[in-house]
């Protein structure tokens, strides 16, 4: 029997998606993205929030780069990957990612426009964005 690695998150992006064009036209975008909870402590409210890096590929990748921006809600389900790399004192370092494969815009209907949109409402975006192909092949690292 195989595993179950599946991530669903909901928050606010903590900047705008980073996105670089690899070798081959492959596009990959990345951003911090913020998850709190709250929980009583001693009769006091108390909030703590994680911080996920978030990774999309391709033409997910695309999309995020047109329409998410820093501060915007959004709901991500995806997988967890694990990477190792050197640091510049030549020390192994690991992160873990979550690699996205599709994301839900929450909020205001403006919300799901890209900024250039805003001013003309007469396109039609939608606000759910799925991409299925497998990066485990094209990974830079």
């Amino acid at each position: 029997m195989s595993g179950i690695n599946k991530v669903i998150l909901v928050g606010h992006l903590g900047k705008d998606p980073e996105v670089r064009h690899l070798d081959g036209g492959v596009t990959v975008a990345s951003f911090p993205l913020a998850t709190s909870e709250t929980y009583n402590k001693e009769g006091k409210r108390v909030e703590q929030t994680e911080w996920h890096n978030i990774v999309l590929w391709r033409g997910l990748a695309e999309v995020a780069s047109k329409y998410l921006q820093k501060g915007k809600l959004v709901y991500i389900e995806g997988k967890l990957r694990t990477r190792s790399f050197e640091d510049r004192e030549k020390i192994k370092k690991y992160v873990t990612e979550v690699v996205a494969e599709n994301f839900t815009i929450l909020g205001r209907k403006s919300d799901f426009e890209a900024p250039s949109e805003r001013e003309n409402t007469s396109h039609k975006v939608e606000n759910e964005y799925t991409d299925h192909e497998d990066p485990s092949g094209d990974l830079p690292f």
